[in-house]
């Protein structure tokens, strides 16, 4: 059985204003009308022999992961805990060493959460491909068939066939100039680095022993320190931390001798930009990609996203407009790579737009936080049905409750009660309370 390790850690900040920190762009369904990406990246999976996928994330996102292997009935899978962001080697260290110890050693497909892939049959010949150099103790990386000089993208340049299947790695090449890039592509002996690898879990172990100890022995240490929360793995935080950051490119696959790359023609793209989500996203006769409610007039080569209100251009082309509840960003098609930068300003400014969407997905259900202002606020609270938030107490704030919809059960100090809808309550200052829904509807 292969093991899958899904890489779901990042922040997608390119993707911005409907990718956020606290749920960024692999937990959103950008490429597809019900499934997130990470969502995707187990399905195009299905027929495979494979086992329990094991999610690498984001100690801040664990409840958004949960939740969607939840949806997928994979609730039993295994998530470890990143308490902080140390690059992929590190990562796939933690995936590896728990492999080792707990899954008799596994053959580890390793991928991202945020890849599109539109070839779901290519995609599994490829895997299907490499598994036999992954057996043979080979470490395998996925070469993707370049339909463009792109110059976003690190490059493998292909060395001798193999048998049975798949090349030798010459090398590896940071991302290219546009001239670079073009001869690269005429070539014909250079793909795009995708960023997914295959290896049996020990192997890798082997390599980074040799070519990245620090990294190897840190990893070791800070899983000594692991505490088990449900299907969480959470690891050492202040050893973790201490981890060189370094990708498993540099700290393993350019240094072995036993890389090898299998090629992927399965319409691969990372969706690292608005333009790139334009290039996938199928269009109207006008070049337009439009999702909500848009109106157009004379424009073309646009992508336009209406979250939550009437979104409507006159005579623009090659724009990318995303409306969120709290967001608007304009760019040009050609300039997406620079979102970036307003992420960097607004957290530089203090604000919060960058954080998260005014939204907030809870374990329990969801917020929005309608209004807010000097000495109030106003927030819609959603409850799933037999969900119950938290026991809390605040001492600079009294709550109003009123039910819109559903029946809520109230803990009001030492009084617990019904409230159903057009009802109100109040909860003083200093009282300890909860918010439950024992009924069938949110």
């Amino acid at each position: 059985m292969l093991l899958p390790v899904i890489m779901a850690g990042g922040s997608g900040a390119r993707l911005w204003p409907l990718s956020r920190q606290l749920n960024p762009k692999q937990f959103l369904a950008v490429t597809d009308e019900k499934y997130s990406m990470l969502q995707s990246t187990i399905i195009r999976l299905q027929g495979l022999d494979i086992a329990l996928p094991r999610l690498i994330c984001n100690e801040e996102h664990r409840f958004l992961a949960a939740e969607q292997l939840r949806q997928l009935d994979m609730e039993e899978a295994n998530i470890l805990l990143e308490p902080v962001g140390r690059n992929t080697a590190p990562a796939i260290a933690l995936a590896a060493l728990t492999a080792v110890a707990q899954d008799n050693d596994p053959i580890m497909l390793v991928l991202a959460a945020d890849h599109l892939i539109r070839d779901v049959d290519a995609f599994q010949l490829s895997i299907k491909a490499a598994l036999p150099q992954a057996e043979a103790g080979k470490l395998v990386t996925f070469g993707i068939v370049p339909t463009k000089p792109e110059t976003g993208y690190g490059y493998i340049e292909q060395g001798d066939a193999l048998e049975p299947g798949g090349f030798g790695v010459s090398r590896f090449v940071e991302k290219p100039d546009l001239e670079t890039a073009q001869e690269y592509l005429a070539s014909g002996r250079y793909y795009w680095n995708s960023g997914m690898f295959m290896f049996r879990a020990s192997r890798y172990l082997q390599e980074l022993e040799v070519f990245s100890p620090d990294i190897l022995n840190t990893c070791r240490d800070a899983l000594k320190g692991t505490s088990q929360d449900m299907h969480f793995t959470r690891v050492d935080e202040a050893l973790f931390s201490t981890c060189p950051a370094d990708s498993i490119d540099y700290a393993v696959m350019e240094k072995t001798a036993d890389a090898v790359m299998v090629p992927l023609d399965a319409g691969w793209s990372d969706i690292g930009a608005w333009s790139a989500l334009w290039e996938v996203s199928e269009k109207n006769g006008d070049g337009n990609v439009l999702k909500g409610d848009v109106m157009l007039h004379d424009s073309s080569n646009c992508y336009i996203h209406a979250d939550s209100s009437l979104v409507t251009a006159v005579g623009v082309e090659d724009l990318v407009i995303v409306q969120t509840l709290d967001a608007v960003m304009v760019a040009h098609k050609d300039k997406v790579q620079d979102v970036k930068k307003i992420v960097e300003q607004i957290s530089n400014d203090g604000r919060h737009e960058h954080m998260n969407h005014r939204e907030v997905y809870r374990p329990w259900g969801v917020y929005d936080s309608i209004d807010y202002g000097e000495r109030y606020q106003v927030k819609r609270i959603t409850v799933k049905p037999g969900a119950k938030l938290s026991v809390q107490k605040h001492h600079h704030r009294a709550e109003h409750w009123i039910v819109v919809s559903g029946t809520a059960k109230v803990t009001n100090g030492e009084e617990t009660y019904l409230v159903s809808e057009n009802e109100s309550t109040y909860i003083p200052i200093g009282q300890v309370h909860a918010l439950e829904n024992p009924g069938v509807i949110p």
